[in-house]
């Protein structure tokens, strides 16, 4: 009996290994045909409130920040800074924006009434009332743009029947290896996991790294208000967005999110974080996942098979298959990685953060910790209430 059990584990890894391979050629080519889509140009230039919830003052924050503010857009942009605790250093960081450009419309918000078991988006949803234009773009603070990012998500929301304009991000690294692990995780896992649930249709994201929706959707959705509990409010937004019968648009424009991991703790604390987010957020894709870590399936099969030469044969076909995936996302962003090495060890770790994410109830968020609901709400830590 046991045997008989350990034969049909070894084959079902066989199984996924094989899947596996399959879905990163496949990613190969779904990100190398993204990347060759049109770019749209905007038609208008209506006004423009970027929202910036900042708690911290992370590496690079002073760049991520500015480029914001110095976008070639021809209609009026304001931008807001939303700070919690008034002793925060990201304070220091948005004063010296606004010293160095006396002529943009750049205003520092006190939020420390703000409310809400997810502190970002009571941070956005204190900042609503200082809202000056029609269009709302809001955007995590580790996040860089290029100078055209405001024309080109214009250019998405004129469409017709979008309601919400998101973009997908790479990684950058602000650091040493334990910041490169965590880069390679978006450009590697992340970016063509999306692109290839696009493809499929069986992906319906929204991404923190950009919200552009105009004031009015955002009314009609109940505001950030109606958000404040989720874990996945990103994807909440979107989801209602959708419900309320419009199209979220995910034109080809890629952002860079900023990483600056310094240890293998603040590795694995982000990573679990954001895996049990993407768990709440979509219960059955992230069950999917499964078969896109071709490597860890086939050492368990070369493993509990007992295959020899041919086991090991397979171990190398996943790592053939996902490096042919490394090349062409590295061709697509433009980048010269060095990171081709840790490949390998990237993926193992990525598997384990996968199957550790179905036994995680506690996330750590920015200092804080919550129990993450059965719904995929939030629950600080200390908290009684169920």
């Amino acid at each position: 009996m046991r045997d008989a059990l350990i034969e049909g584990i070894a084959l079902a890894c066989l199984l996924l290994a094989m899947l596996g391979c399959i879905h990163a050629l496949v990613a190969a080519f779904v990100v190398r045909r993204f990347a060759a889509r049109p770019v749209a140009v905007a038609a208008t230039h209506p006004g423009v409130t970027i929202l910036k919830p900042l708690r911290g003052a992370e590496p690079a924050l002073f760049a991520n920040l500015a480029s914001f503010c110095e976008q070639d857009y021809r209609g009026p942009v304001q931008v807001l800074f939303g700070v919690a605790d008034p002793d925060d250093a990201a304070i220091a960081v948005v004063d010296a924006l606004i010293r160095d450009r006396p002529a943009a419309d750049l205003r520092l918000c006190m939020t420390t009434g703000a409310r809400g078991a997810n502190p970002k988006v009571a941070n956005l949803a204190a900042m609503q009332s200082a809202i000056a234009h029609d269009i709302v773009v809001i955007a995590d603070s580790d996040i860089a743009v290029d100078r055209d990012y405001l024309a080109r998500l214009i250019a998405a929301l004129e469409r017709p029947g979008v309601g919400l304009v998101t973009c997908l991000y790479r990684g950058e690294a602000h650091g040493g290896l334990w910041a490169r692990l965590a880069a390679m995780a978006i450009d590697y896992r992340f970016l063509p996991d999306v692109l290839v649930g696009l493809a499929l249709g069986l992906a319906r994201p929204c991404f923190g790294s950009t919200i552009a929706l105009r004031r009015e959707t955002l009314r009609a959705i109940g505001g950030f208000d109606a958000f404040v509990e989720q874990l996945a409010d990103d994807y909440a937004i979107g989801a209602a967005v959708r419900a309320a019968g419009l199209t979220v648009a995910i034109p080809p424009l890629i952002v860079r999110h900023g990483f600056s991991e310094r240890t293998a703790f603040e590795l694995l604390r982000h990573e679990l974080r954001w895996a049990r987010t993407l768990r709440a957020a979509s219960p059955a894709g992230y069950a999917g996942l499964a078969i896109t870590h071709p490597l860890p399936c086939a050492l368990s099969w070369a493993i509990l098979g007992g295959a020899g030469t041919l086991g090991w044969t397979v171990v190398a076909a996943a790592i053939a298959c996902r490096l042919v995936l490394h090349v062409q996302v590295d061709h697509t962003l433009g980048a010269r990685s060095r990171s081709g090495w840790l490949g390998p060890a990237r993926d193992l770790l990525a598997f384990a953060v996968y199957v550790a994410s179905f036994f995680v109830g506690v996330v750590s968020w920015r200092g804080h910790r919550y129990r993450v609901r059965a719904d995929g709400t939030l629950r600080p830590l200390g908290d009684q209430k169920a």
